[in-house]
This record gives C-alpha cells, sequence and structure tokens, in this order.
C-alpha cells in the first residue's frame, strides 16, 4: 500500500515538475515590449503578430520617455527585450542598452528611418504639422514658419502639448536646425502668446476644431482619425510649413532590442513582421501614418511627402530628448 501511495506521489511529482518546466519556458518565451506608443494605436498590430506566431507577448505602455527613464534606471536587469519608441528621442536615450540590428532587417528601409548605428529601426513615419481652425482661418494667414507663431497676434490662439514626446523631439530637431539661443528665443515667444496646454495631441486637435484655439502643435495622423469618424464636418485641418523648419520635420515611431534580452530571436521576428506589408498596411490605413517600407500606398487625402518642405534633419540630431527637457525645464514649460 505504501508502495503504491509513493508510486503515485513520484508520478505527480514528475507531473508538476514537467508543468513547471512547461510553465517556466512559456514565462521565459513570453516577448516583453516597453511601448511608448499607445495601446490604442499599436495594441491590435502588436495582438496581431502575437496571433499570426503564436509568440505570447506582454506590453507595458507608458510615455516614451517615461519608459526611457525607467529602462536606464533597470539597467541590466530590465526584463524588457524591445523598447518600442514613440521617436527617435527615446531611442537615443538608451541607445547604449541596444544591441546593433541585423543588416537584413535594416535593409528593410531607407537611411531616413533608421539608427545611424544600426541601434533601432523606425517602423511608421510621422509627420509635425500646425493644426489650425478652418472656420476662422485659412492656410494663406498662417506664417512660412514657426517663429512665425511668436507674433503677439497669436496671443492666446495656440495649443500646445510640451509633455508630449513627439513635442520634445520637435524642439530636439529645432536645436538641431536653429541652435540653442534661436529655440530659446521661440520657446519664450510662444510661453509670451500664453499658449494653452494640453497633456497630448488628441485633445489639441479636438480644441482647435471646437474653436479654444486656433493653431496648435501636433503630428499628423490625429486629424485624419478625426475625419474618419466625423468626416468634412470636423472644422480643423493641417498645415505643413511652407517654409520648411522643424515645424515641417518628418520623425519616425520605431524599436529596438535591448542588449540583455534572452529573447533575441523572437525581437527579431517582431520587428521584422512590423516591417511586413500586413503591418505597414495597418499603419497606413488605421493609424494614418507613413509607410518606411518602399511599395505600400499612403492613405487617401494624406499630403505626400515629396509635397513637404523637409527641413535637413537627419535622425542622429533628434537624440538628445534629455537636453531638451532641461530646455523646457529651465523656461518653467515643463515640471
Amino acid at each position: 500500500m505504501k508502495r503504491q501511495i509513493t508510486q503515485k506521489l513520484l508520478i505527480l511529482l514528475t507531473i508538476g515538475i514537467s508543468l513547471c518546466i512547461t510553465a517556466c519556458s512559456q514565462d521565459d518565451d513570453t516577448l516583453i515590449i516597453y511601448s511608448g506608443r499607445s495601446e490604442s494605436l499599436v495594441g491590435p498590430i502588436i495582438e496581431q503578430f502575437s496571433q499570426s506566431t503564436g509568440i505570447s507577448v506582454s506590453v507595458k505602455y507608458a510615455k516614451t520617455g517615461s519608459l526611457a527613464a525607467t529602462l536606464l534606471e533597470e539597467g541590466n536587469k530590465t526584463p524588457a527585450d524591445i523598447f518600442f519608441a514613440q521617436d527617435p528621442g527615446g531611442l537615443g536615450a538608451v541607445g547604449l542598452m541596444l544591441s546593433e540590428l541585423p543588416s537584413e532587417v535594416l535593409s528593410k528601409v531607407s537611411d531616413w528611418a533608421k539608427s545611424p548605428e544600426g541601434k533601432w529601426i523606425g517602423l511608421s513615419g510621422r509627420a509635425r504639422t500646425v493644426i489650425y481652425n478652418t472656420t476662422v482661418l485659412d492656410e494663406t494667414d498662417l506664417p512660412d514658419d514657426l517663429m512665425g507663431f511668436t507674433d503677439p497676434k497669436w496671443n492666446e490662439q495656440i495649443g500646445w502639448p510640451p509633455t508630449n514626446g513627439s513635442f520634445q523631439t520637435m524642439v530636439t530637431g529645432m536645436r538641431s536646425l536653429w541652435g540653442e539661443d534661436k529655440t530659446r528665443s521661440w520657446l519664450e515667444g510662444i510661453k509670451k502668446n500664453n499658449p494653452k496646454q494640453y497633456p497630448k495631441n488628441t485633445p489639441t486637435v479636438l480644441a482647435a476644431s471646437k474653436g479654444e484655439i486656433n493653431v496648435g502643435f501636433v503630428n499628423h495622423y490625429y486629424l485624419y482619425r478625426f475625419l474618419a469618424e466625423e468626416g468634412d464636418s470636423f472644422a480643423a485641418k493641417n498645415y505643413h510649413p511652407r517654409g520648411g523648419g522643424p515645424g515641417a520635420l518628418v520623425m519616425v515611431a520605431g524599436a529596438g532590442i535591448l542588449k540583455t534580452s534572452e529573447n533575441i530571436e523572437t525581437a527579431r521576428k517582431f520587428l521584422e513582421f512590423m516591417l511586413s506589408p500586413v503591418a505597414q498596411q495597418y499603419f497606413v490605413s488605421q493609424t494614418f501614418e507613413y509607410p518606411v517600407v518602399e511599395g505600400i500606398k499612403t492613405q487617401h487625402g494624406l499630403t505626400p511627402l515629396n509635397n513637404i518642405n523637409l527641413p535637413n534633419i537627419s535622425v542622429g540630431d533628434l537624440r538628445d530628448l534629455q537636453g531638451t527637457q532641461k530646455l523646457l525645464r529651465g523656461l518653467g514649460i515643463i515640471s
């Protein structure tokens, strides 16, 4: 009798060990993504990756700047495999923690959409733009570039989201293009015009349509999300500054693989999936962004990139996020 009980215990113990090994293996194989892009934007395509590959995915969503700070604090102990950032600034901030990507991945996109050192790759393109209220303004009423908005005539008409990562990347590009003094002068000039502050792009665009503000500094695609829901009755449009400059910057949302990742191959599969026609078409049709891979048509009505007076700024010029945040804090624009 004791022998039978002992055998049963051994069998149960063996099954338990087997189940534990399987569970632990599944946990180890889970791809962990730190995403500075919101769940509403990228959650569906990440879920599609998981379903199509059978790979388990765990995503931590937060602002790009916050996640970059978390990664730097965690250091070699970070559980993250992938850092999916809203902008190059966030990726550049943790550049030393990212592994160099294989050439077969990097070769899928043009130079404007990847790290000069091969540490990260762009997955979709986003243009900076000025959103304006169409009931009170025509495009001809708007200045050639962003510096024109420091004119006192724009007092109490401007909205901006200075804590937003893309806005801070634009300011980083501004510092590269204009220099520190002119950038500081622009920020001080806008501040003197008493801008209304918003937490992110979406409420800034909505405020422009409602006449709470007449102009705002945002990414291009938020307008198209509203247009898809409300049609031409939505009283706002995008303006790509005719004079170019930092207000006409086109940047990328991108991702890199952490050096400490134990799922390098799985992480590489994730990047390849995000550069596949399926994912690129998702970014075009669902988030209204620009594809980074050739052969994918942009959404109808989207301003072609060759119609935008693009500034001469490389992705390598957009890395100093910390310097930009220091400048914004010094001017009392962010805390």
